[in-house]
């Protein structure tokens, strides 16, 4: 996940980037959350996970502005 993070802000960073490459990173994120989501049986956890799928949401609707 720290990769993706890191892609994206360099992305977002660029003076050449673009919504649908932040759109496919923003997709590689979600697989990553849901992925964390599944494997984890701790509670706190479980919320850290419905938080970063919020956050994410917010972040595609923000790209959607881009396109």
């Amino acid at each position: 996940m720290a990769n993706h993070l890191d892609y994206f802000l360099q992305t977002l960073a660029s003076e050449d980037s673009n919504g649908k490459k932040l759109g496919f990173i923003v997709q590689e994120m979600g697989r990553e959350i849901n992925t964390t989501g599944s494997k984890a049986n701790y509670a706190p956890m479980q919320k850290a996970v419905i938080q970063m799928k919020n956050e994410l949401e917010q972040i595609k609707e923000q790209i959607l502005n881009v396109l």
